[in-house]
């Protein structure tokens, strides 16, 4: 895909390289450049999305941090700064990544590829279709037993070697099942379930506490695995206050 662009820095050398570095990336587009927040505020199109913003945080009049604040929630933000005490407050402002200057285009491609990775997330769960009224359960075989599992009452689902545990509101043990990880994830909806970790899928709807990167459902503390957070991550910004 395609993700248009927007530079805000007013340093015209690291203007002009952020520029440079744009259009020698085939899957960037350029829609405007800016040499104050101020500015950007002003004439940044309407008309068209802008997916990524590269933004200075010092800067006069209106610093980046707060430039950040005012944009759309759906723009992605790389900040780039020359000083590395920001890179606390640029996470609290939900920041994609932050660059710290000189850049490199390495460093610069790397970040590109985050967002590239965020709208492709984003343009999947779109896509994903509500599970209809007729996909409200599975079936399992459990203890040479056929049984019915209601989609809505499943908490999370943990996989072992060869069989998995599915835990259920209001019952006290798992459902074992000898059935592999894999072939669960196929059959769980993608708009209701989330895998989060090699051994564990979640219901989305049944996350109500985060603590500390880990998912807590009553006395268990369900871990998040690197190569899952971003997706994790999303979905809870989509709905996050």
């Amino acid at each position: 895909m395609k993700l248009n662009c927007a530079i805000v820095d007013d340093e015209p050398l690291a203007l002009e390289l952020l520029q440079s570095y744009v259009e020698k990336t085939s899957f960037l587009r350029l829609v405007g450049k800016y040499s104050s927040a101020v500015q950007a505020m002003t004439e940044i199109p309407q008309h068209e999305e802008v997916h990524v913003l590269f933004l200075d945080i010092q800067m006069p009049e209106l610093n980046g941090l707060e430039f950040s604040r005012m944009v759309s929630p759906e723009t992605r933000i790389i900040f780039t700064t020359a000083f590395g005490q920001y890179a606390l407050d640029s996470y609290k402002v939900n920041a994609l990544d932050y660059l710290l200057k000189p850049i490199s285009y390495a460093d610069f491609l790397q970040s590109v590829n985050k967002a590239v990775q965020w709208y492709e997330l984003k343009q999947k769960a779109e896509n994903t279709t509500e599970t209809s009224d007729a996909d409200d359960c599975i079936y399992v075989k459990s203890d040479y037993k056929l049984i019915q599992i209601p989609l809505d009452r499943i908490l999370y689902i943990e996989g072992l070697k060869d069989y998995i545990k599915i835990y259920m509101e209001g019952e006290p043990k798992p459902i074992l099942s000898l059935i592999s990880m894999k072939a669960m994830e196929e059959k769980l909806p993608s708009s209701r379930f989330l895998r989060v970790h090699r051994s564990f899928i979640v219901q989305k709807s049944k996350i109500k506490v985060i603590d500390r990167g880990r998912i807590v459902f009553g006395k268990e503390y369900i871990p998040v695995s690197d190569s899952y957070k971003q997706e994790l991550q999303l979905y809870l910004n989509s709905r996050f206050v």
